[in-house]
């Protein structure tokens, strides 16, 4: 998130007028394992009061798997305690998840079936389709790369994407989430992903982005996002 949101953000400074600043606050997590996302997730109202004291127009939870690794439906509850942290700070924040994110925007361009591919262990995988599944989405297709160390996902080489979901079946899915996690980079193998199966590519921090600038009623035109940030949804 700290890369990509940013990334994307800035090449929509150079078709509009909008300028962004960014501010984080972290939760703690070096492997992803269901122990330390729950803890961490834990740690996301001292977060959102942290970031409530700067006065922030918009929050994004960033992590997919610490809300879905929660149970079903987890993104909204989330939501919801998040913002009222906020508000009861006295700086009212909209707060969008990743999690939420991702299957608003695969809903938003009309998809119902989709292949994924995340970073995560097996079962944690299995936990992150079992949720998109739940929100009436069919995952047709998915690949675990299975790695556990958080550091290791954020150094996973974007551009060995287009080659991993070569050796998966798109051919009759909708759409394709290139990244089901924020902390692994895909931004770069977007355009080549589209091109390669003629479907549309989104990812969670591309997702997260999209419904940041919705929760501003911005355009949600950003070069370089893909399909979800063509300004079309």
């Amino acid at each position: 998130m700290e890369t990509e949101i940013p990334a994307l953000l800035r090449s929509r400074e150079a078709v509009a007028p909008e300028r962004f600043t960014f501010h984080s606050s972290r939760m703690r997590m070096k492997h992803v394992t269901k122990e330390e996302l729950s803890a961490m997730d834990g740690d996301s109202d001292r977060c959102a009061l942290e970031l409530s004291d700067a006065k922030v127009d918009v929050m994004g939870y960033a992590c997919l798997v610490a809300i879905m690794s929660m149970g079903h439906g987890y993104h909204r509850a989330s939501q919801e305690r998040l913002h009222k942290v906020t508000v009861d700070n006295g700086a009212a924040a909209p707060v969008v998840t990743s999690a939420g994110a991702l299957v608003e925007g695969i809903k938003a361009i009309g998809a119902k079936k989709i292949a994924v591919v995340a970073p995560y262990m097996k079962p944690l995988t299995e936990m992150v389709v079992d949720y998109i599944r739940n929100e009436g989405i069919e995952v047709s297709a998915w690949r675990a790369l299975e790695i556990q160390d958080n550091l290791a996902v954020a150094a996973h080489d974007p551009m060995n994407l287009p080659g991993i979901l070569k050796g998966m079946p798109t051919e009759d899915v909708d759409a394709v989430v290139l990244s089901a996690c924020v902390q692994m980079p895909s931004l770069a193998a977007v355009p080549m992903a589209e091109a390669m199966t003629g479907k549309p590519v989104l990812s969670a921090a591309i997702a997260t982005t999209w419904s940041m600038l919705k929760a501003l009623d911005l355009p949600t035109r950003v070069p370089g996002g893909g399909t979800l940030l063509s300004g079309a949804y």
